[in-house]
């Protein structure tokens, strides 16, 4: 599983790096045969406005299936990560069970 993390109006610092990492990690590690690609794109999108505006965007590759785009915004950097990285989770679990229905499907008829 290859993971790339940009940032958008901010610099990465390897304490930002290394959080995504262990909670991209932690959150697919039961299914990470079936994730190929993740790339992680960061923005304080008001810059030093403030205000809800971090933004945590994924794209996550499955192999052989299709990406699945997970976006979240928060005022806190590290809950838009947390919130998106559990719901991309999520969404790969149910992606990955819809495929083997089809493909158990496909196998009984």
């Amino acid at each position: 599983m290859q993971i790339h993390i940009h940032t958008n109006a901010f610099e990465l610092t390897d304490a930002i790096k290394d959080y995504v990492e262990e909670k991209l990690a932690l959150a697919l590690s039961w299914n990470r045969d079936d994730v190929t690609k993740i790339s992680v794109r960061l923005a304080d999108i008001n810059g030093p406005r403030g205000g809800a505006d971090k933004s945590c965007h994924l794209l996550i590759v499955l192999k052989g299936k299709k990406q699945l785009v997970i976006e979240d915004v928060q005022a806190d950097l590290y809950v838009a990560i947390d919130r998106a990285i559990e719901r991309g989770a999520r969404s790969v679990s149910r992606q990955i069970a819809r495929h083997r229905e089809i493909d158990h499907q496909r196998i009984r008829v």
